[in-house]
């Protein structure tokens, strides 16, 4: 357990601020995001995006972008909506879930975009 990193993130400092798995590594690329998103349509699971302002973030509530895509097999109409969410709402944090309605809950959930913080 010694090789264990400690994340120095504190509320204090936003830029510090982790979210959700991929939080701590290293940001994706435009492949791996769609490699992601291929695997959460492999699943049969629903894609479902949000959003929330920084500061909002470590909240459990954020703002549903449109109602999710219920039984969307297509990556680039999914990456589509993202860009539009993230085009409408600049300064926001945008995330896409995976929605499992077998164990009705998020079987993925990922930062795609992240905001801008004061």
């Amino acid at each position: 357990m010694s090789d264990m990193q400690d994340y120095k993130s504190s509320l204090s400092n936003a830029e510090s601020r982790k979210f959700e798995t991929f939080s701590y590594l290293p940001a994706m690329n435009a492949d791996q995001t769609r490699k992601q998103i291929q695997y959460i349509v492999n699943k049969g699971w629903n894609p479902s995006i949000e959003h929330t302002e920084p500061e909002n973030a470590s909240g459990s509530y954020w703002y549903m972008w449109k109602l999710p895509m219920f039984g969307e097999t297509n990556v680039d109409t999914i990456l589509a909506e993202l860009e539009n969410c993230h085009a409408a709402h600049p300064n926001n944090h945008v995330r896409l879930l995976g929605l499992d309605n077998y164990a009705q809950c998020a079987g993925a959930s990922m930062v795609i975009y992240r905001g801008k913080t004061v």
